[in-house]
């Protein structure tokens, strides 16, 4: 294989990769109330790390294309339009600006895990926002009540999985850049 088309399906490869592996760990998932906790945000926080924004933004999409057309890959083995126009929906669509605004900042500061930590967080304050307006549009639910069902149980599980992701996700973007692989191609 010649080295331009390399290094043009390897970029492609890793993003249908990342949105497999998002559509793998999304289903299964713990009911702790009105949102279900999904392994789906690691996934994207290592998208990020491993694919800058464009591309995670990409596989994330794919991720939720796959789950509107009826894929099972939603939380619960769910799919369909009706999950994203349902209360939840609005966590699933925060996935994009999750995905963007993490690679955004795995980017800016690819040396500076605690930066990175930060933009994940900021991130992820992003998708409690635009998750939790939809919740309380959709279900009648107050603000107060929806943050503590819908962001207040999940606090602690993201934090771990931002760090696992800042602690694994450098490491394997620099081994894929030594063995010659750029996924943002």
């Amino acid at each position: 294989m010649e080295h331009g088309t390399r290094t043009r399906i390897y970029p492609l490869a890793m993003t249908a990769v990342m949105a497999a592996m998002m559509g793998v760990v999304a289903p299964f998932s713990v009911a702790i109330g009105p949102v279900p906790l999904s392994f789906c945000t690691l996934a994207i926080y290592l998208s990020a790390c491993l694919l800058g924004w464009r591309r995670a933004t990409l596989a994330t999409l794919a991720y939720i294309l796959l789950g509107a057309v009826g894929m099972p890959v939603f939380s619960g083995f769910s799919a369909g339009l009706g999950v994203l126009a349902g209360s939840t929906g609005g966590y699933v669509v925060g996935y994009l600006p999750l995905a963007a605004l993490s690679g955004l900042a795995a980017a800016r500061f690819p040396r500076s895990r605690p930066l990175q930590l930060l933009g994940m967080a900021g991130a992820t304050a992003v998708l409690y926002a635009l998750g939790t307006a939809w919740y309380c549009l959709q279900s009648g639910v107050a603000l107060g009540p929806a943050l503590a069902a819908c962001v207040l149980p999940f606090l602690p599980g993201d934090l771990l999985k931002m760090l696992a992701a800042t602690a694994v996700g450098p490491v394997l973007r620099d081994r894929l850049a030594r063995a010659g692989i750029d996924p943002e191609g």
